[in-house]
């Protein structure tokens, strides 16, 4: 039996959060339709969506800054004020859902899976994000220009439409210029040379992370590790981890290297083998540590 701090090391590393979740963070949201079909079939489907986007936003106190709603997905970007990304998108694609549903007469599941989130770093790619969502119609051939599709926030951002009140289009535009008609022109020039920019995803570390390196690491030391872990690839839990060596140097007692089975194991993705190596004792033994056993 293990004494009651490891105990409480071992519930708190199989109760945590993956979604990386902070005041303040910064998502690209991505949510498509379960085995590829259609979750807009209809003008009146989209303008639902966007009532329910609205209602999330004031809910959960969230700010939209951009979004793209095309066929069989959507793209968002959103800030949580309160760190609460997976509730507020438990309860827009919820109650979209069953609306859809009971609309079109349809049953099951509606969304693939969950949803997919980007953690983007503010300073230094909060634009080309941006840009990348409003793009969405542009290479998927379905428009020539963004400002043809009016699925998306580029018309509100760029000034040629009246942005609905829960678009949050300031906050990008001030990082052009602070006189509005000068930012939206520049905001325009900048989507427009686009098409020729490189794809910010190519930048993109353990798969859901968009920033430096002082990022990453900044978001290990932020966060406190992983939910569910069978649901997530491996490298999805390894982002900035501690070498093995760091994690057992100051394991000079049983419970000490129980511990740091556990927070290995479980909050960093190392694989049992590895652990049982390094500490010198069966695989089997780690397993059962790593279960609370």
């Amino acid at each position: 039996m293990f004494p009651e701090e490891t105990k409480q090391i071992i519930k708190k590393s199989m109760s945590r959060p993956l979604r990386i979740e902070y005041p303040g963070a910064l998502y690209h949201v991505i949510a498509r339709g379960n085995a590829k079909q259609d979750i807009f079939l209809t003008d009146h489907d989209r303008r639902r969506f966007l009532r329910w986007l609205q209602d999330t936003c004031k809910t959960h106190n969230l700010l939209c800054h951009a979004y793209c709603l095309m066929g069989n997905h959507y793209h968002l970007l959103l800030e949580t004020l309160d760190a609460n990304l997976a509730i507020a998108m438990r309860d827009l694609n919820g109650n979209y859902s069953q609306w859809f549903n009971a609309v079109h007469g349809r049953v099951g599941h509606l969304f693939q899976g969950r949803y997919k989130a980007f953690v983007i770093e503010k300073e230094t790619y909060l634009l080309e994000v941006a840009r990348y969502i409003v793009l969405n119609p542009v290479r998927a051939h379905l428009v020539k220009h963004p400002k043809e599709w009016k699925w998306s926030s580029y018309r509100a951002t760029c000034g040629a439409s009246t942005s609905p009140e829960w678009l949050r289009v300031d906050w990008l535009l001030t990082h052009f210029s602070k006189k509005k008609q000068e930012a939206q022109q520049e905001y325009r020039q900048f989507v427009d040379e686009g098409s020729d920019a490189r794809n910010p995803y190519d930048d993109v570390s353990n798969g859901f992370l968009l920033g430096s390196p002082q990022f990453v690491s900044w978001i290990w030391e932020k966060t406190n590790g992983v939910e569910e872990l069978k649901e997530y690839r491996r490298e999805e839990r390894i982002v900035g981890r501690p070498t093995l060596e760091e994690i057992f140097a100051d394991a000079t007692t049983k419970t000490k290297r129980n511990e740091g089975i556990v927070f290995a194991r479980l909050r960093c993705g190392y694989l049992t083998t590895e652990i049982a190596k390094l500490v010198g004792i069966d695989r089997s033994v780690v397993g059962r540590i790593s279960r609370g056993k």
